[in-house]
C-alpha cells in the first residue's frame, strides 16, 4: 500500500541476498545516482551508458502482448521453452545484472520444466486457457506450493514454504501460466513504519524505477509493476489494500487493475486488511489485463467474500474491449488534481480531460476526494486491527518462520542490523497494541471507513455517472532512505481502496520522462465498464513508453 500518502491522511499525520543472482542486494541512493560500489554483477559506466542512448535493451519480444505471443506459438515460431528462456536470461542480465532494477525476488527453478510440459501439452492438441505457455510473475505475498519461497519479503520468513498454492494461483495454473519468479515489494506489503522506502524490502533489496533508475517504483507491487515494465515478463500480478496496484503501475507506466475485494480470492495471501485487500493484474495493455482478470476470479469457499461474487463475475472480461467506449458516456472528472501544487501534472491531466471530450465523453466535475479525505483516520485504525488479526492466523501456519506477530517483532529486534537498518517497525507494534475484532473502536472504523461506498455510489447517481477519473499519482520521487517516501501529490486510490470498488490506471503521459497515469473508477463489480473506458482511451492515445533505463534526470 502508498504508506507516506496514507499515513498523511491518517491518524499518525497527526501524531537479503537476492535468489536469482546470489548477490548482495545494493541500491541507488538518492537523486545523486550513487552506487554501492560492493556490487559485483554490475557492468561498467561506459556499458550503462550504451544502453541509455539506445533508449532500451534489444529484446526480441519487447511489448508483445499475450495475444501476440500465442500466436506467434500457435504458428510454431515460437515456444514456450524459448520464450521462459529468454526472460531467465533477460532477468539475468538486466534486472540482476546491467541496471539493478531487482524487481525479481525469485526465480522458479522449476520454470523451464513447466515450459516444456505447456509446450508438450500445445503438441497435444491440449490448451488449458489462454495463458497457456505464458511466463508470467507474481509477487512475493502469494503462496505457491512448489520450490519458491512465500516471504513478503522478509527476512523473518526466508525459508517459508508454503503447503498449497494460493486459489489464485491455481486458477492461473488452470489457464496454462508458467509462475516464472516472484517479485520485490516493499516489505510486509508496505505496512511496517512511517518513512519507508517504497519498493525495499530485506530480503530483496531496493527495486527501482525502470524509466529513471534512481527513482522510486512506488509500493507495495513493486515488483511487479517494474517486471512489466522493463519486459521481464509478459504480465504480472500484484496485490493492493490502499495503491499498491495503482500507483506503481503509474510510476512504472503500466496498466493496473486493482479488482472489486472479492471478484479475486485472497486465501494463500500474506494479508493486510480483510476489508481491502486484493489481487490484480498488472500488465502493458487493458487487453492483457482483462485476459489475466479472466484467469484470476473465480469463488473460492476458503475466502467467503468471494461468494458474493457468484452472480457477477463476467464470463470474459474481453468482451468489454470497444474503442467506442467512451462515446456517450457520462464521466466525473475529480477537480481537486487541476488544483494540484505540480503545474505540469495539472496541465497534463487537463490535456487528458480534453482528450476525453474528443472520445465523445461528457465531462461532469466532481469533488470526491474532498467528501472521502476525512474517511482516512478511520481506514488507518480498520488496517491495524486486520493486519493482527489476518496476520496472526497466516503466520499460525508457517512451519519455517516466525508463527505470530511478537515473534515477527522480537525477529526484527534481533536481526536489526539487516530489518531495521533503514527504519523501523512502527506500523507493525501499533498494529501488535490493538484489540481483537470485537473492539468497538473497530466497528466504528470499520462502518465509518467502508462508507465510502455509499459516497461513490451517490456521486455517480446524483451525476448520472459511468465513472469517475483522476489522476492516478504525480511522478516518481526519488529514493530516499533517510527520510523515506515523499509524496508527489494527485493521489486518487483512497476513495476506491476503502470501498473496495474497482479502479484501473492507464498510462496518460509523462513529466521529464517520468509517466503518470490515469484513473477511472466505478461502483462494486463494475470492472467491465472501467476495462472498456480505459481501452478505448489507452486505444486512442497510445502513451505508453518503453523505459529508458536513465541513472538519473
Amino acid at each position: 500500500m502508498n504508506r507516506r500518502k496514507f499515513l498523511r491522511n491518517g491518524s499518525l499525520a497527526a501524531a537479503a541476498a537476492v535468489t536469482v543472482a546470489g548477490t548482495a542486494a545494493t541500491v541507488l541512493t538518492g537523486c545523486g545516482g550513487g552506487k554501492d560500489q560492493s556490487k559485483t554483477n554490475s557492468s561498467d559506466s561506459a556499458e550503462l551508458a550504451a544502453a541509455e542512448a539506445t533508449g532500451r535493451d534489444e529484446f526480441e519480444y519487447s511489448e508483445f502482448t499475450i495475444a501476440e505471443l500465442q500466436a506467434a506459438m500457435k504458428a510454431g515460431t515460437l515456444s514456450s521453452v524459448k520464450l521462459t528462456e529468454l526472460y531467465l536470461r533477460r532477468i539475468s542480465e538486466i534486472d540482476q545484472g546491467r541496471h539493478d532494477l531487482l524487481s525479481v525476488i525469485e526465480v522458479n527453478p522449476e520454470a523451464m520444466q513447466l515450459a516444456e510440459q505447456m509446450d508438450k501439452e500445445r503438441k497435444a492438441g491440449k490448451l488449458r486457457g489462454s495463458l497457456h505457455g505464458i511466463p508470467i510473475m507474481i509477487k512475493d505475498n502469494i503462496d505457491t506450493a512448489d520450490k519458491m519461497h512465500t516471504t513478503a519479503g522478509s527476512l523473518a520468513l526466508e525459508n517459508h514454504i508454503a503447503a498449497k498454492d494460493a486459489f489464485v494461483v491455481s486458477q492461473l495454473r488452470k489457464s496454462g501460466a508458467i509462475i516464472l519468479a516472484k517479485t520485490n515489494l516493499s516489505e510486509w506489503a508496505n505496512f511496517r513504519s512511517t518513512r519507508s522506502s517504497s519498493g525495499w524490502s530485506s530480503r530483496g533489496g531496493q527495486t527501482r524505477n525502470p524509466y529513471v533508475i534512481n527513482r522510486s517504483p512506488c509500493g507495495s507491487s513493486a515488483g511487479s509493476a517494474v517486471a512489466v515494465s522493463a519486459n521481464l515478463c509478459a504480465v504480472a500480478v500484484g496485490t493492493e489494500t490502499d495503491g499498491s496496484v495503482v500507483a506503481p503501475a503509474s510510476f512504472c507506466g503500466i496498466v493496473g487493475l486493482k479488482p472489486t475485494v472479492g471478484l479475486v480470492s485472497r486465501s494463500g495471501i500474506i494479508p493486510i486488511s480483510a476489508t481491502q485487500d486484493t489481487a490484480g493484474p498488472m500488465t502493458r495493455t487493458v487487453a492483457d489485463a482483462a485476459i489475466l482478470l479472466n484467469a484470476m476470479v473465480g469463488v473460492d469457499p476458503a475466502d467467503a467474500v468471494t461468494l458474493n461474487a457468484k452472480d457477477k463475475i463476467a464470463k470474459d472480461y474481453t468482451a468489454f474491449l470497444n474503442k467506442d467506449a467512451l462515446k456517450g458516456k457520462r464521466i466525473g472528472v475529480e477537480q481537486s488534481f487541476l488544483r494540484g501544487r505540480q503545474e505540469e501534472v495539472v496541465a497534463l491531466y487537463q490535456r487528458e480531460i480534453d482528450q476525453l471530450k474528443k472520445l465523445g465523453a461528457t465531462i461532469v466535475p466532481v469533488e470526491l476526494v474532498k467528501e472521502t479525505g476525512p474517511l482516512g483516520e478511520a481506514e488507518f485504525q480498520v488496517l491495524l486491527y486486520e493486519f493482527k488479526d489476518g496476520l496472526n492466523k497466516y503466520l499460525s501456519t508457517v512451519k519455517n518462520g516466525v508463527k505470530s506477530m511478537p515473534e515477527l517483532i522480537e525477529y526484527n529486534k534481533k536481526h536489526a542490523d539487516k530489518v531495521l537498518k533503514y527504519f523501523k517497525q512502527e506500523l507493525v507494534e501499533m498494529s501488535n497494541a490493538k484489540g481483537d475484532l470485537k473492539s468497538s473502536e473497530y466497528q466504528q472504523a470499520l462502518a465509518k471507513s467502508t462508507s465510502a461506498r455509499a459516497i461513490i455510489d451517490r456521486v455517480l447517481k446524483e451525476n448520472q455517472l459511468d465513472a469517475i477519473v483522476g489522476t492516478s499519482y504525480g511522478p516518481a520521487h526519488c529514493i530516499d532512505w533517510v527520510n523515506g517516501d515523499q509524496d508527489p501529490g494527485f493521489y486518487f486510490c483512497p476513495p476506491a481502496a476503502m470501498a473496495g470498488y474497482p479502479h484501473i490506471t492507464v498510462p496518460m503521459g509523462n513529466i521529464h520522462g517520468l509517466p503518470v497515469g490515469l484513473s477511472f473508477i466505478a461502483s462494486g463489480y463494475q470492472e467491465g465498464t472501467i476495462i472498456g473506458l480505459a481501452y478505448a482511451y489507452e486505444q486512442a492515445t497510445k502513451h505508453r513508453t518503453i523505459p529508458r533505463f536513465k541513472r538519473s534526470i
